[in-house]
């Protein structure tokens, strides 16, 4: 009885590999367009929904706790200091009102509140007896920092309650546009599947 021959060796299978994505890409023009205004950074990368979405709501947002405070609850007030010392000064005046530092991310809507803090003019104020200030107001009149008394007024005059809640709306929405901001930096979520991929699966489909 002849011996059976050498099993002949059985070549091993390969592993189909799946090969690596490629690192994301991080998009810093769409945040930027994103913090001008909210939304606009998803919409040029084609998330034309999300975008709309952002944009929108943000903004509803943001300008529904205006309204609440009738219109000067955005603004950021010199409070003193010396003004040859323009940081010094900054970092004083958004100590004093720190709500800025949320509203500020919702982007070209509170640079009017910017351009009026570096062009504001006490004189400007109304005086304490009702009568017209003696210089015009600063442009864009609807976020101009509110007198002492503008504001003792409008808290008195406002139902109880509205006031704050009024600028925790426009906090709210400028602390919302940061992940609006960073989801625009960081892209969508899920990539679009290769078109080779798309073609082996057919084929697969097919063989089966």
């Amino acid at each position: 009885m002849s011996s059976p021959g050498p099993v002949p060796a059985v070549p091993p299978t390969k592993t189909a590999v799946a090969p690596a994505e490629p690192p994301r890409r991080l998009d810093p023009i769409a945040g930027v367009l994103s913090y001008l205004i909210p939304g606009l950074g998803q919409i040029s990368q084609g998330r034309f929904a999300k975008g709309f979405l952002f944009l929108f709501s943000l903004h509803a947002l943001f300008f529904y706790g205006m309204w609440l405070g009738s219109w000067q609850n955005v603004h950021l007030r010199p409070v003193g200091g010396n003004r040859d010392e323009p940081m010094r000064q900054l970092l004083s005046d958004l100590y004093a009102r720190p709500h800025f530092l949320g509203q500020f991310w919702i982007g070209m809507a509170a640079w009017p509140a910017i351009y009026q803090y570096y062009h504001y003019d006490p004189r400007s104020d109304p005086p304490p007896d009702g009568s017209p200030p003696p210089v015009a107001p600063p442009l864009w009149g609807f976020q101009r920092a509110p007198s002492d008394k503008q504001r003792n007024d409008l808290e008195r005059e406002s139902p109880r309650g509205i006031w704050d809640l009024a600028w925790v709306y426009t906090v709210i929405a400028g602390v919302l546009n940061l992940l609006v901001i960073y989801d625009a930096i960081a892209g969508p979520a899920f990539r679009d599947v290769p078109e080779e991929d798309d073609d082996k699966k057919e084929k697969e489909r097919a063989a089966a």
